[in-house]
């Protein structure tokens, strides 16, 4: 096969296609030949009769089929149009051959995978505390463009981290939840992290719950995500913001929220998992990225001893690194800020707006009128800190800034 040629039929014709390279079957131990069109052992099943005799079974074509695609998955360019259950089990031929191990392949078939059937591949990640895991595999977790829950809490994102460009990417375009909890994102992060939705009026257009728990963020930092539209839900505790009238106040005045008295259900992280069919393989990345180094200590070629000491320098700066807000905070000693939409009731909305500093009595007509005037703002207009508004024409030198390194 090293030599041999690729032909293949298509529409009543036969054709070579060049420079595709098969991939070599593994060697069985009662067989030494590599040819895969030759019956092999992997071609039978093998079972007990009643007598206790051996005896086997050959495979269907189907199955033997699919074990010849997914050893050459990476030569496939498409999968759409192919049913879910044909994708779920050449998923499963896949995953059980441990490809989606190998750096050089893993990528474009993840790609291919969420291309075809998007939301099934994986609906919900979670990275909580899992940051090594994060960094080592940001490639094949970029291919997941069509996730609704994403949980980065913990990961070390800081202020000018490379996922923030693509979180605000058409690829999450569907993303609900969102949770960046003690990850040291300061207000600038905030700004950065919300830049092209407040320059271009684009991602995060479904995002209903966000988590900024336990990060350096100060109440300025709420006026950058007034342009998440759909947003009902905000955990804004271990932060430096300090709870009372006037914070109340601000959020609902941007935010239409209003503080919860109960811990919020939502942010429980005993309800975030990772879901789909994918779920395996984050798990085999993280199990082979602990015997990593274990593996590489054996090898003696210099490449791998460089590897090995490069992968450990990186861990260990990533170790070092400052640990998130709240990790030696035990959660019950924090007070928890969560803040909701209540239930849509326009004729209600003077009484759930939260008394004033100064104690004056709002008129329901200039509040209306003042709530209507900063959403139709938010779109086009850029937020300094959440007491000035600016003109939608007036940017700040920071968002400039931003803008010019997009």
């Amino acid at each position: 096969m090293e030599n041999s040629s690729v032909y293949i039929r298509e529409r009543g014709s036969l054709h070579r296609v060049g420079d595709i390279i098969l991939a070599q079957p593994k060697p069985a131990s009662s067989c030494r030949r590599t040819n895969p069109f030759v019956l092999r052992k992997e071609h039978f099943m093998f079972t007990y009769n009643e007598e206790g005799s051996l005896r086997y079974t050959t495979k269907s074509l189907f199955d033997i089929t699919l074990l010849f695609v997914a050893d050459n998955i990476q030569h496939v360019d498409s999968l759409v149009g192919f049913p879910e259950q044909i994708g779920d089990r050449l998923f499963a031929a896949v995953e059980e051959n441990r490809i989606f191990l190998n750096p050089d392949i893993s990528q474009k078939a993840l790609k291919l995978f969420s291309d075809a059937y998007g939301v099934m591949v994986l609906e919900s990640l979670c990275l909580r505390n899992r940051f090594p895991l994060l960094h080592e595999r940001m490639d094949e977790i970029k291919t997941f463009h069509r996730l609704k829950s994403l949980d980065l809490f913990g990961c070390r994102l800081g202020d000018n981290h490379e996922l923030f460009q693509h979180l605000t990417s058409t690829s999450l375009a569907y993303l609900i939840q969102l949770f960046i909890g003690g990850n040291n994102v300061t207000d600038v992060g905030l700004q950065r992290l919300t830049a092209p939705i407040r320059m271009m009026q684009k991602g995060l257009d479904h995002l209903q719950l966000l988590d900024v728990s336990y990060n350096p963020i100060s109440e300025r930092a709420l006026g950058y995500l007034k342009c998440l539209p759909m947003l009902v839900k905000l955990d804004a505790s271990g932060t430096n913001m300090k709870f009372g009238t006037r914070l109340k106040t601000t959020i609902w005045n941007l935010l239409g929220l209003v503080h919860s008295e109960n811990p919020l259900d939502s942010f429980d992280h005993s309800g975030c998992k990772t879901e789909g069919w994918a779920e395996q393989v984050v798990n085999q990345w993280e199990t082979n990225g602990s015997q990593v180094p274990k593996q590489k200590k054996m090898e003696e070629s210099r490449a791998s001893a460089l590897r090995f000491f490069g992968r450990q320098k990186f861990v260990r700066d990533v170790m070092n690194a400052a640990p998130p807000m709240g990790g030696s905070v035990k959660d019950s000693v924090i007070e928890k800020l969560h803040f909701y939409k209540p239930a849509a009731n326009n004729h209600r909305k003077d009484k759930l707006v939260p008394p004033l500093i100064n104690h004056q009595v709002a008129s329901p007509g200039l509040n209306l009128k003042k709530r209507k005037q900063e959403s139709s703002s938010c779109d086009a207009a850029l937020q300094s800190p959440p007491t000035k508004c600016l003109s939608s024409s007036a940017f700040t030198a920071e968002d400039l800034d931003l803008l010019n390194s997009y």
